[in-house]
This record gives C-alpha cells, structure tokens and sequence, in this order.
C-alpha cells in the first residue's frame, strides 16, 4: 500500500487532459475528493486542438481515398451532362466545412468528458494553475490573473502536456507558417503545403494532406521518413508517399522559413531553396512545465524540462505524480491514461501493475497506418535480445486482394528458444486495431505456436497473424500450454 487515510483522501489533478482527466475520474472513483484544474477545456490539446481533430482530419482523407479509388473495384461514378451523356464527377474538398466538423467533433468529446467528471463528482476549476508547494495549487481564475483560488489536497497530480515547439527562424504566424494547432484555421486545401519534419506528425499530415489532393513537399533532416520507427514500415510509407505524388526531400535540413507575399520559402541548410504556399512546422514539441512551480516544489525535471517519473508515475516528491506529454515516458494519448491511472491507484493503495515500455502499444496514422508493440527487429540486430523475425505481406491474404490492399505486411519477433512473442509491426489499414492481438500476445507471454491455434476469420487481415506465428513453428518446440 502506498498510502492510508483516517479522512477521505484528497486530490487535485493539474491539467485536463487524458491523464489529467483519467486521473481525475479514477480518484472519484476510489472515493476521493476531487478537483481539476483546466485552462482550455477538459480533454485538454490531445482532444481539442491535437489528436481528436487531426485524426478525424485523416479519416476523411481516407474516405477521400476510398472514393477516388473505388473504380478499381468496378465502382464508376457518373452524372449526367446537358446532352443524357455521362460525366464523370470530380473528388472535391471543402477544407472550411471539414475543419469547422473536426473542431465541433472536438468540443462534443470535450463536453462529453466535463460531464462524465461532473457526473463522478470532480470539482472542475477553469483557470491556469501552479504549485504552491507540495500540497497546495494556486490558480488564476479571473482576467489577466486578478482572482485566484487556492487547492489543497493530499495528492497532486501534474498533466500539463507540451505544445509544438517552435524554431527563432521559423516563427509560425498562424496564416502560412503554421504549428499543427493551427493547421484548422485554413479555410482551403493548400496549393502546396511544405511539411519540415518527418516524424509521427509530420507524416501523419503529410499522408493526409496528399490524399485530400494537395501537393505536398516532405522534409526530412534523416536518411527515412519516420526515423527510430521500424525500417521496414518506413519504406513502405515512403514508397506509398513517392507514388502519390509526394516530394520527400531526405537528409535535408530546413535553415529558415519565410513568408514571401502569398506563399513561403524554405532555405535548407545546403542553400536550396522550397517554395510552397504554406509551410506546417512539425519539429517537435515542448512540456509545459515552465513556470508553475515545479521545481520550487522540490520535482525533478530533465534538460529538457520533462518531469522525472518511476514506473507508478511518481516525481522525486512523494505525494506529487505527473502523467502524460509533461514526461519522460512515450508521449501518446494511451500513455497518459494509463500514467494518470496508475498515479491514482498507487497514491491511494489500490492495485497497481507498474508501466513497462515493452508493454507500450503505438500506431501512426498515415495511409496505410503503422502499429507497433513490443521488441523491434532492431533490437535484435543490436543485440539487445536473441530472438527471430518473420514478414509477412499482406498481398498474399485473401481479404487484401478483395479489398484492392497491395501495400503492407505483418512482422512477428519472437523470442529464441521459447518462441514467446515479444513485439510485432503491423503496416495496413486500421492497423491500429489489428495490432491487439499481438498487444495481446505479448503482454500475456504467448508463444507463436499458442497464437497461431486461435481462430482467425477466414477471410480476414488478421489472418496474416496466425499465418504469420504459423510460419515460425519449430518442431519440438516446448509448449505448456498445450502440451
């Protein structure tokens, strides 16, 4: 037990968004007295300004897609012309009508989960907020910081997340040199949106920005897109990126970004220069940690300003935990729930099971969307851990060839020996949701041989994941769960 109480148990929770907010309601849950405090709206950027809206900015690329390439299903489009003959429509995007959905879509969830902590009894204040010491946070609740309000609490909990960061030479200006926060105040698709910056963000909009018609320029400081992420993955993005159109300009380091009238210039650190008409910084992001009060408060922060957290979420103070963006854990939405859980049920002796990043589950959504879990081949390749790899392209399955699937493929890592699945990398659509069983399989401890004896649907994409553990059978393989 972490803690015991001879009252009920206090928290306040220092930011609303997914660990904020998981935090919150997990505390309310157990009986505490709860209060929030929240500058923007509950759900904080991840829901309102970052993961809700760009996400559902991808999936109306891919119904966008869908259409466009619905001919090669036998699926034509025609209207009629003023003679009786066919005319074959065109694909069009209203970006101010799909950006004024994406942000309304964004403030239904953000109210949807204020109720959902109204209803479990959390106190929400709206204002910002800092540390007044180790058990106390002031928050500025009137205009310009005039009115304040003091939180006292047993256990405090900080999820303040980060925000894009942003480079002297490249300042955003919000109209043509724009932050990913500010990419829904453009009212149409840009005529050539320059993307500095080849990581989970700014591929994932790169990907998006193509597919609903725009020219796009992809700069990449590295030798792939999506670099640290698995090679195989990137290539395939790559592959899929060039086909569409795309410039990927790798090994290119952006110098500066200028607006030059109605448009931008790029000046890369070799002296050549990119022209577009709007240019989204995706370079990064810093934690909003500065300034409320956390080192006063005695917390541990790095170089960069994260904040120091064990396996249960907790800071170099006792009472005082932090989740999300803020840390030095994996910054993803899941990531945060699970810290702000894990906070609460430590602080308030519940039962915890301690974060394990081997345990981690992320996918990038770009078209076709990359999940991984677990080990990665270049574990093994560094020596990391002994273990063994099969690829298997989706192009061979039966469900992929129906549905005009030719790009991607499933890749099992096992480990030597045992053949217990320790990672795997999925490269297709919705591959965030075909990667559960494999989030399954590792976190369980299940060997391939255990994994490819379940039933898959035939047909079905997760078909390739029994073929694929069927594949890396070795005879006399111990098995004790099967005998």
């Amino acid at each position: 037990m972490s803690a015991s109480f001879t009252h009920s148990p206090s928290v306040a929770v220092l930011g609303g968004g997914p660990g904020g907010y998981e935090a919150a309601l997990a505390a309310a849950q157990l009986g505490a007295e709860v209060t929030l405090v929240e500058r923007a709206g509950v759900g904080g950027a991840a829901v309102i300004t970052d993961v809700v809206p760009s996400k559902s900015l991808i999936a109306t690329a891919d119904a966008a897609v869908a259409i466009s390439e619905a001919s090669d299903l036998g699926v034509e489009f025609y209207a009629k012309g003023e003679s009786g003959r066919p005319l074959k429509p065109e694909v069009a995007i209203n970006l101010a009508a799909v950006n004024k959905r994406l942000l309304s879509l964004a403030r239904q969830q953000s109210d949807d989960m204020r109720r959902q902590l109204v209803d479990a009894g959390v106190r929400i204040i709206s204002g910002h907020g800092r540390l007044d010491d180790a058990h106390s946070v002031i928050v500025a609740t009137g205009p310009g910081g005039t009115d304040f309000d003091r939180v006292e609490a047993d256990t405090l909990v900080v999820a303040v997340g980060a925000s894009p960061r942003e480079l002297p030479a490249a300042m955003p200006d919000g109209e043509r040199i724009l932050t990913w926060t500010q990419l829904y105040d453009v009212k149409a698709l840009p005529e050539h949106l320059i993307v500095v910056g080849s990581g989970v963000t700014g591929a994932e909009f790169a990907s998006a920005y193509m597919n609903l018609g725009a020219k796009v320029t992809l700069i990449s400081s590295r030798d792939q897109v999506l670099p640290g992420e698995d090679h195989d993955a990137a290539l395939v993005l790559e592959k899929v990126f060039t086909r569409g159109g795309m410039t990927v300009l790798s090994r290119s380091r952006a110098q500066s970004v200028e607006r030059v009238g109605d448009g931008v210039v790029v000046t890369l650190s070799d002296g050549r220069t990119v022209e577009g008409s709007h240019c989204l910084m995706a370079v990064g992001s810093i934690p909003n940690t500065a300034g409320i009060g956390l080192a006063e408060a005695g917390v541990q922060l790095t170089d960069s300003g994260h904040i120091r957290v064990n396996r249960v979420a907790r800071t170099s103070v006792s009472n005082i935990y932090a989740a999300g963006d803020c840390t030095t854990l994996v910054p993803l939405a899941s990531v945060a729930s699970m810290q702000g859980r894990t906070a609460i049920f430590h602080a308030l002796g519940d039962t915890v099971i301690p974060l394990e990043r081997r345990r981690i589950t992320a996918n990038i959504f770009t078209a076709p969307e990359i999940a991984t879990v677990g080990r990665q081949e270049q574990d093994l390749a560094t020596g990391a851990i002994n273990g063994y790899v099969h690829k298997l392209p989706l192009a061979a399955n039966a469900r992929a060839k129906m549905m005009g699937i030719s790009d991607g493929f499933v890749k099992i890592i096992a480990r030597e020996g045992s053949g217990t699945v320790i990672g795997g990398v999925i490269v297709a659509p919705r591959a965030s949701e075909l990667i559960y069983p494999i989030a399954i399989a590792v976190e369980r401890r299940l060997t391939v041989d255990q994994v490819s004896r379940v039933f898959a649907v035939f047909p079905s994409l997760t078909g390739s994941i029994t073929d694929a553990t069927r594949a890396m059978h070795l005879v006399n393989r111990d098995d004790d769960f099967f005998g």
